[in-house]
């Protein structure tokens, strides 16, 4: 049998080693999921750990338990009801609020400084049972200063609202006063990201997002808290995860650098394509890489070219 040319050998072993790795997908014991219970997850949205956008790591999560998303802030965990993709727009409930159904004590609401969200211009607060003496809402004095002004914090235009949120019979048992009331007023809760009823001194608060359409109905109103949310700085959907998730895959991330991966549930594969790549190495038997991947032009030319040193070798 006729031996291959030493200098021929040496192009063909690196041929087939960088063939290898470019055509062996990476995979990993973390696989996201599209949905957490019964709510599509879509970026920046994950599952777990190295799903999503890391910026939202930690902050929004899959409660496997009880299959339900939650929002995680320095003051609690809260469901997601709903998120509204399309507006950017995170639609959260907080258990410990008061609304038409059900009036409690509660610690308040807050975001974290650093959290990748903010409160939606659509959400309303009002503060509930607030002390008129005590309550630094109906006074703008600084600690020290006997001055008193009418209502700094809160929104004149909302005596309606309080005076529909005290006709509910489960805040009507509180037995207090409308001027207990106060519609909220700081943006992003203030400087502090932050509504601490025990400062304000009011026992409860009430939130919701929509009227829907039915403003003199308390009963009707969506409670709750709107969040906000930016893709990036210049809030641009990342094309290379919309085209993971075309696919059927879940946006993630990983390795040192938090490079971008598509993570395939189908297959059990995360990859730096899409999930087509993944179907067609889980489907092709030989493992052939599919024509229609990134990576195949670039094995097509270094076919060819071998090819040719091979034609020409003597």
């Amino acid at each position: 049998m006729e031996q291959l040319n030493p200098s021929l050998t040496k192009l063909i072993i690196p041929f087939f080693a960088i063939s290898a790795l470019l055509l062996i997908p990476s995979t990993s014991a973390q696989t996201c999921r599209t949905a957490c219970g019964n709510q599509p997850l879509r970026y920046p949205f994950g599952s777990g750990p190295g799903c999503g956008d890391p910026r939202f790591q930690g902050r929004i999560s899959c409660d496997e338990a009880q299959q339900m998303l939650t929002v995680t802030t320095h003051t609690g965990c809260y469901p997601v009801t709903a998120i509204d993709y399309a507006a950017q727009v995170i639609h959260i409930s907080d258990p410990t609020m008061s609304t038409c159904a059900c009036s409690q004590n509660s610690r308040g609401f807050g975001l974290d400084w650093d959290a990748p969200f903010s409160i939606h211009e659509s959400t309303i607060f009002a503060l509930l049972d607030c002390s008129t003496s005590a309550s630094p809402i109906y006074s703008s004095a600084a600690p020290g200063n006997s001055s008193f002004t009418s209502s700094p914090l809160c929104d004149a235009a909302g005596t309606s609202i309080c005076s529909f949120l005290y006709s509910c019979h489960a805040i009507s048992l509180m037995n207090e006063p409308i001027s207990t009331c106060c519609v909220y007023t700081p943006i992003d809760l203030g400087p502090a990201y932050d509504m601490d009823l025990g400062k304000l001194k009011c026992s409860s608060y009430s939130g919701f997002y929509s009227f829907d359409g039915q403003e003199v109905d308390p009963d009707r109103w969506k409670y709750g808290i709107a969040l906000k949310y930016k893709f990036n700085v210049y809030n641009e959907y990342p094309s290379s995860c919309a085209k993971c998730e075309r696919s059927g895959g879940a946006c993630g991330y990983g390795g040192a650098y938090g490079t971008f991966v598509c993570s395939c549930p189908d297959s059990g594969l995360n990859i730096t394509s899409d999930c087509s790549f993944g179907a067609s190495w889980s489907e092709t038997s030989g493992h052939i890489l599919a024509p229609h991947t990134g990576t195949w032009p670039l094995l097509r030319s270094v076919v060819s070219i071998l090819s040719l040193v091979m034609i020409r070798a003597p």
